[in-house]
This record gives C-alpha cells, sequence and structure tokens, in this order.
C-alpha cells in the first residue's frame, strides 16, 4: 500500500510591509537580484506586483513571464491553441535565457517582452531593464515548477515567493477578467473550468519550492 501524499504546505499572513522589507534587503545587497514570485492563474501577482514596483520608487523592474507565451499562430501549429497557458504553451528556454542574462546585468540595457492580454500576444522588447536597476522581479505561474524545462528558472532567482489565495476567489477573479476583455460570461467561466483551474492544480503542486509560502493580508 503506498504512503498517502503529504499535505501541501500552508500559507503564513503576510503584509505588504513586510514584502517590502524584503525587497529593500534584497537591493541593499548593492548587486542584481532577481526575485520571483509564483502563484496560480488569479492569485493576484500582477497587483501585488504593481504595488511592489511603486513603492520601491525605481529601484525594481517588472518581468512577466507571460511575455514568453507562444504566439497564436504557433499554438495552432502545435495543436495547443486551445489550453493556451498550459506548461508546454510558453517559450522556457527564452524566459530562462534571459533571466541568465538579467541575473548577469553584464549589458546597460536588457530588454524584454510583454504579454498584452487585450491582443492575446507578446510584444517583443517592451520593457527596458537598465544594468543599475538592483531589482528584477519576475512573476508567473510555472517559475517554481517542474517540467518541461522550468526547473531551470530556479537557479536564476535570489529569492522566490508563493502566493496563496483560496479557490473561489481565483476562480471569480478569472472569470471577471476574461469578461473584461470582451469574452462571454459563459465563454469565460467554461474557459476558467477547463483551462486555468487544470492549470492550477500544476501550480499548487509547486509551492513547496518557495523560499516564502505566503497570504497576503494587505488590501491593493
Amino acid at each position: 500500500m503506498s504512503d498517502p501524499t503529504p499535505p501541501l504546505p500552508e500559507a503564513r499572513p503576510t503584509g505588504l510591509d513586510e514584502l517590502l522589507e524584503r525587497c529593500r534587503a534584497l537591493v541593499a545587497t548593492g548587486e542584481r537580484r532577481i526575485l520571483g514570485i509564483a502563484g496560480t492563474p488569479g492569485a493576484g501577482k500582477s497587483t501585488l506586483c504593481a504595488a511592489l514596483i511603486a513603492a520601491l520608487d525605481g529601484d525594481a523592474v517588472l518581468v512577466g513571464q507571460d511575455g514568453f507565451h507562444f504566439a497564436n499562430q504557433e499554438l495552432e501549429r502545435l495543436g495547443r491553441r486551445d489550453r493556451k497557458g498550459a506548461p508546454d504553451t510558453f517559450d522556457v528556454d527564452g524566459y530562462v535565457a534571459l533571466l541568465g542574462r538579467l541575473a548577469r546585468a553584464d549589458a546597460p540595457v536588457v530588454h524584454a517582452p510583454v504579454f498584452d492580454r487585450a491582443l492575446e500576444e507578446s510584444i517583443g522588447s517592451a520593457v527596458p531593464v537598465p544594468a543599475e536597476v538592483p531589482l528584477v522581479i519576475t512573476e508567473g505561474n510555472y517559475l517554481l515548477g517542474d517540467g518541461h524545462g522550468w526547473e531551470r528558472v530556479r537557479e536564476h532567482l535570489h529569492e522566490s515567493w508563493f502566493l496563496d489565495v483560496a479557490p473561489d476567489v481565483r476562480h471569480d477573479r478569472l472569470v471577471r477578467r476574461r469578461v473584461s476583455y470582451g469574452h462571454t460570461p459563459r465563454d469565460s467561466a467554461d474557459w476558467v473550468r477547463e483551462v486555468d483551474e487544470k492549470n492550477a492544480q500544476i501550480v499548487e503542486g509547486s509551492r513547496a519550492n518557495a523560499d516564502l509560502l505566503l497570504h497576503l493580508t494587505t488590501v491593493l
């Protein structure tokens, strides 16, 4: 009889002030540092990152994993368009290579792509990262994952956080987000159930790899 699956670690309540202190400690080293913030779709990663970037006032730049979505045309060719956002629908090699360049900080400026949710496509070379900026914050679903090459991301992260969220909150956020980009409520709910929730289960399995497993107590 096989051993039961061990329970996943629980998140601890954490406020924005504590997270800012951790960021400032990374900045204070005087060297380029990369902070990875992972979590399921709809966990609030983008909102948290925006608050951190604003408070750090020029000491940090945001580079998202989502900028490495395969283009829709390529997803069609691969037969993966109907599950965009799954672990094998990203250019993991390109993302890892960029993280390596960002960690070295040996070029005056490195440019990163950004994902445009309205277009549902990535835009290349949209985010300049000057060498003198001490902290790069990168966020995404699979930063702490294994398989499909994602395990290579962790070697470039100086610190990693996993942002926890209640499943019902996540579901409601994801449906509202898709509706806001022009999808019908029914299509949005179907996509969240068939695609986002399946991806969320995969992401949840990586939470034990985080340095900090947090439940945000601050309302952003």
